[in-house]
């Protein structure tokens, strides 16, 4: 639970404490509490994408299937599909990153 609760919060995996995040889109290089090293390496964050793409299709699949049942046709669920996965950029990129940092920590604890 205490994990749950720092990946909600953008917490760091490790204390639970430091905010991963210093702005909107701008990570903090380390923890302000612990110290742990958030980028452990050059590319470290490719493997968020796919949590990234999950996160995307949990948020776009009940869209589009409400949308096939009210009747509407391709293009306004696809237009619909854009407008919201544009708004809700900031949030995936986000919880994919934090999402990887706190399954990797589990993995290989540093």
């Amino acid at each position: 639970m205490k994990k749950l609760c720092a990946i909600i919060r953008l917490r760091c995996p490790r204390c639970a404490a430091g905010p991963i995040f210093a702005r909107l889109l701008r990570m903090n290089p380390r923890c302000p509490v612990c110290g742990l090293e958030f980028e452990r390496e050059q590319g470290y964050f490719v493997g968020a994408m796919y949590f990234s793409y999950a996160l995307a299709l949990a948020e776009v699949l009940p869209l589009i299937v409400a949308m096939l049942l009210l009747g509407f046709g391709a293009a306004p669920i696809y237009i619909a599909c854009c407008l919201v996965l544009v708004v809700s950029a900031p949030f995936l990129f986000r919880y994919s990153r934090v999402i990887w940092i706190h399954l990797d920590q589990v993995i290989d604890p540093r």
